[in-house]
């Protein structure tokens, strides 16, 4: 979107298409009052929305060529304090597809045009409503999958990343400042000594910036969740399991070998992470047309996932289909669930431990027993730290991730040319690099490019 579409009067429907209570249509722009009112008759009479205060709602219908489309709740938000920081009408119509294309269309045909994917909040960022951190925030919170995801989208969205990416750009350009004062005036300020005190800033800067990269691994788990998948042999337990985990019968049990024959998946939490759980049809050699389809979609989905879990038939003990198993899992993250302990185990948790080098839980899928030691052990195995503290800054994108790398090793630079006695000047040039990498984070400095690609990723409406 350029700057001649800024002047640009925008609509779209903000809701999902689809029958519902309501739908909405949202209007943004400098013609966005006058041009609802084209569409839009008061319940009282001689009453045009141009007239009315801002934030407050009015009752009335959509008409086009005198035929009315519906009864509606029209919203009137005048800029700047509106979400984009234009004027913004939201028209409110009964929730259905047919009536909300409707309405669209006939506040399009009175002088509107159509919203770009992630338009409204575009222009709510180019109007300084919010920064581009905060924007990326709107869409994570869009695409939330678990709670977690959801409280630090929210904290994203009220500026906790925003707020510590500001304030370790204040530190830098303090210094910034200073270095290119004293050598435009070296009479009166001196750079004597200064580098054991830029030194002493920039470490707890670095460290700072260190902590927010290595949160990312955990703001990643937390929005995405772990991609795991439940591997064994038919009727080791792997759909029991499932449905312990998952809390109901999602997975069909039966003690009919080859029962499972496509990927179920399901999101569940366990302790202070997210599984994306798939189960998966057993592993074993047949002849069976659909089942080896299924054998070698769980395969597949083994190959992408993050975490294995594999279970082990601890009553039947080991075949040639757990040595495939245990071979192929070589390299990966993997967990061994020895099942069925509530059985006659004919082979040990110490044997498996070794043979397979990874963690191994007993567990009794029948008797519900093993969860919670498979929650510290898969916490253990992709956790750093604690997700628990509720003022935690986590790093969800990796558009910032990156950009904090590069600010990083831009501030080990500066703290090596300290070291090496390199001059001050010299030292702006990595200082000046860090600042700008961060402000990126933010959206200082980026380009139109940029901006049409993050934002391109957004819904239509919003």
């Amino acid at each position: 979107m350029g700057t001649g579409r800024m002047t640009d009067t925008i609509a779209a429907v903000a809701t999902a298409m689809g029958s519902g209570g309501i739908g909405i249509v949202r209007i943004s722009g400098s013609e966005a009052i006058a041009v609802a009112d084209r569409v839009f008759e008061s319940g009282r009479k001689g009453k045009c929305l141009s007239q009315v205060d801002s934030h407050t709602v009015h009752y009335g219908v959509v008409k086009e060529n005198g035929r009315i489309l519906d009864e509606v709740l029209a919203v009137v938000m005048r800029g700047p304090h509106s979400y984009t920081g234009e004027d913004t009408v939201e028209i409110d119509c009964h929730g259905g597809m047919l009536v909300t294309k409707r309405i669209l269309e006939a506040v399009l045909r009175a002088g509107a045009e159509l919203a770009e994917p992630g338009e409204f909040t575009k222009r709510a960022f180019l109007n300084g409503r919010m920064d581009l951190s905060q924007a990326e925030a709107v869409m994570d919170l869009i695409q939330a999958k678990n709670d977690y995801a959801m409280k630090n989208s929210v904290r994203q969205l009220k500026g906790s990343v925003s707020e510590r990416i500001k304030s370790l750009r204040e530190k830098i350009l303090y210094h910034m400042a200073y270095i290119e004062s004293a050598l435009d005036d070296p009479e009166h300020i001196s750079l004597e000594g200064y580098g054991d005190l830029l030194q002493e800033v920039l470490e707890p800067v670095a460290n700072e910036i260190e902590r927010l990269i290595c949160s990312a691994d955990n703001g990643k788990i937390m929005l995405e969740g772990i991609r795991t998948v439940i591997l064994g042999k038919p009727n080791a337990g792997k759909s029991s399991l499932m449905n312990v985990l998952v809390g109901e019968e999602r997975a069909i049990v039966t003690d009919v070998a080859g029962t499972t024959r496509d990927v179920l998946e399901e999101q569940i939490r366990l302790g202070d992470v997210f599984l994306r759980l798939m189960d998966t049809a057993g592993i074993r050699e047949t002849v069976d047309v659909v089942e080896r389809i299924g054998v070698d979609r769980a395969r597949e989905a083994a190959n992408e996932a993050d975490l294995i879990l594999y279970v082990a038939d601890g009553e039947r003990g080991l075949d040639e289909n757990d040595e495939q198993i245990i071979n192929w899992m070589k390299g990966r993250k993997a967990i061994v669930l020895l099942n069925k302990a509530d059985l006659t185990m004919k082979v040990g948790a110490e044997e498996l431990r070794k043979k397979t080098g990874c963690p191994v839980v007993v567990v009794s899928a029948r008797e519900e027993t093993g969860i919670e030691e498979l929650e510290q052990v898969v916490q253990k195995m992709f956790l750093k730290g604690d997700l628990n503290q509720e003022d935690e800054v986590l790093i969800t994108s990796t558009r910032h991730k990156s950009l904090l790398e590069d600010s990083y090793q831009s501030i080990q630079m500066v703290l090596q040319g300290i070291n090496h006695g390199i001059s001050e000047d010299f030292l702006t040039i990595d200082l000046m690099e860090a600042y700008e990498k961060l402000g990126r984070i933010i959206g200082e400095s980026v380009g139109e490019d940029l901006v049409n690609e993050i934002f391109g990723r957004f819904c239509m409406g919003k």
